[in-house]
């Protein structure tokens, strides 16, 4: 069975939509999916399924769990296949991360139109460097304690008009290897 990572929006952030890693596990349980993990607090799920359709298996667990929860939460299903190829087509690899220089990968549901990655990668700046490649946005982010940024994950929405959930390049480089 193919191993798969599913990534939930909006979960366990800034006190808000609180689900414990034990109960998310549970409600992954369900004919089809096997051998669940999670990985720390933010609400990334490793398990195995017999369905290879990553849109199938978002209705799937999206749908089990507004069952168990009561309320929706979007999720972004990747194979491990894909991480891999997020990993290797990061457009910024040469430079170096540090606690000034950080790296996000954004989660899309689908591809966005050119004119809306256009629209995003032209909001680039010295600061804040965005590049687009299929379904994810890969940021780059100097801090710089005497402006604002303006990356966030709502911002991402904003501009590209859909929903995304981020994690940073660590977690998308120690969630390959569990």
């Amino acid at each position: 069975m193919p191993r798969h990572i599913a990534f939930l929006r909006a979960i366990n952030v800034s006190g808000h939509r609180i689900i414990k890693m034990e109960d998310l596990k549970r409600m992954f349980e369900m004919p089809g999916i096997k051998n669940i993990t999670s990985y720390i607090q933010s609400g990334n799920i490793l398990f195995d399924a017999i369905e290879t359709d990553t849109d199938k298996l978002v209705k799937k667990i999206e749908k089990q769990l507004f069952k168990s929860l009561n309320y929706e939460v979007e999720v972004f299903v990747r194979s491990i296949t894909d991480m891999a190829a997020i990993i290797k087509n990061n457009p910024f690899k040469n430079e170096s991360l540090s606690k000034e220089l950080k790296l996000y990968v954004s989660f899309l549901p689908n591809e966005p139109a050119k004119e809306q990655v256009k629209k995003l990668e032209s909001l680039s700046y010295e600061l804040e460097k965005y590049k687009l490649t299929g379904r994810e946005v890969y940021a780059l982010i100097r801090k710089d304690s005497t402006e604002k940024l303006k990356h966030s994950n709502m911002f991402i929405e904003k501009k590209l008009g859909m929903l995304a959930t981020t994690r940073d390049w660590n977690t998308i480089n120690k969630i390959i290897v569990l």
